[in-house]
């Protein structure tokens, strides 16, 4: 007899494990219950649009002829700094 619930390798849970799949059902319902999305749906879906990518602040060496090229453009260098760079990255990954 297969177990109810397997791991993604196909390991059986344990006991804690199945106990607490069962009262978040209890709680939540089954994923069944849950219609598929149509492609009609799909059609008008939006990649990414409530995406927003962590950012860390860095040190950066810059030429000084391109950090006064950037800062003339106005409030926001550090933004255009990153669009660059994104789309530069995007370009390379074929995207």
């Amino acid at each position: 007899m297969k177990a109810k619930y397997v791991t993604s390798d196909g390991r059986p849970l344990t006991q804690a494990q199945i106990a607490r799949l069962e009262e978040l059902e209890a709680k939540f319902g089954d994923d069944l219950e849950i219609p598929e999305t149509t492609p009609e749906q799909w059609a008008t879906a939006v990649i990414g649009k409530h995406y927003k990518p962590r950012k860390e602040a860095i040190s950066l060496r810059v030429d000084m002829d391109v950090l006064d090229w950037l800062r003339n453009k106005g409030p926001g260098y550090q933004t255009e700094i990153n669009r660059i760079l994104r789309a530069q990255m995007l370009a390379e990954i074929g995207r």
